[in-house]
């Protein structure tokens, strides 16, 4: 694993809270991957692992694609079945993917590839996939040097700061997406960036920050020590209590062109 076993496992306990208050995907993400891909969704048959909550997995399953969720965690787990109870689940993670070879049209990564270990995920991948298959990893990232989202520079060191390392729960995820772009030396992946955003309540955008796993192996107390005094940190910048919350998803694509 690129991280801690407890990091990994700490969503478990919290994946109501991450159904609930995690950022989607723009639809626009998804004419990407199809454009990427060379060939549509819909009709596809679609293995999204580390699927967590579902989030993507209903995306993907509303483009027409033909899903197959696949989860280690029996929180996660848990939470998918019970909201998406129609999308078949298996129990298993991408270093030792539960299915037969040349079975999947599309192999799906959304916020999870990072979790894996790419000595091993790369040729189950692989081996998965059929002729003219795609691999397609996306991360939603919130850019802490953004010249229109200066409060989330200042953010970010509060959180460096509080944690008392700079591994913060905005940077974890650049820092993935990084580490996945370093496999171009084995795979060539064809990219794009997409900028969306949504506005929520503050509240909202504290719970979300709560869901990261820097902050979930903290414990409830302490987050919440952090929860407080950030709530107070935001409401000077916005005072009516709305975020407005900017994201870029990092997506990488790579065909199968045999």
């Amino acid at each position: 694993m690129t991280a801690t076993p407890s990091r990994a496992h700490s969503f478990n306990a919290a994946a109501a809270q991450y159904a609930a208050y995690r950022p989607s995907y723009p639809p626009a993400l998804f004419d990407a991957v199809e454009h990427l891909a060379g060939r549509p969704l819909a009709g596809a048959r679609v293995v999204d692992v580390g699927a967590g909550t579902g989030i993507a997995t209903a995306l993907l399953a509303e483009r027409g694609a033909e899903v197959l969720a696949v989860e280690p965690g029996d929180g996660m787990a848990e939470q998918l079945r019970r909201t998406l109870p129609h999308i078949p689940l298996v129990r298993g993670n991408g270093n030792a993917l539960p299915l037969a070879d040349g079975s999947a049209d599309f192999i799906t990564y959304a916020q999870a590839w990072h979790w894996t270990d790419q000595e091993r995920s790369v040729p189950e991948a692989l081996r998965v996939l059929r002729p003219g298959g795609a691999l397609a990893l996306w991360w939603n990232r919130q850019g802490d040097a953004d010249p229109e989202t200066p409060w989330l520079g200042e953010q970010a060191a509060r959180i460096a700061r509080f944690l008392g390392a700079p591994d913060d729960a905005h940077r974890a995820a650049d820092q993935a997406a990084r580490r996945a772009s370093d496999l171009t030396t084995a795979l060539e992946f064809r990219r794009d960036r997409l900028r969306w955003s949504r506005r929520v309540p503050v509240d909202t955008h504290l719970a979300n920050l709560a869901t990261h796993s820097a902050f979930l192996v903290l414990g409830e107390r302490r987050t919440a020590d952090f929860v407080a005094e950030e709530r107070t940190e935001l409401l000077k910048v916005f005072p009516d209590g709305v975020v407005e919350e900017r994201y870029a998803v990092e997506l990488l694509v790579w065909v199968d062109e045999g």
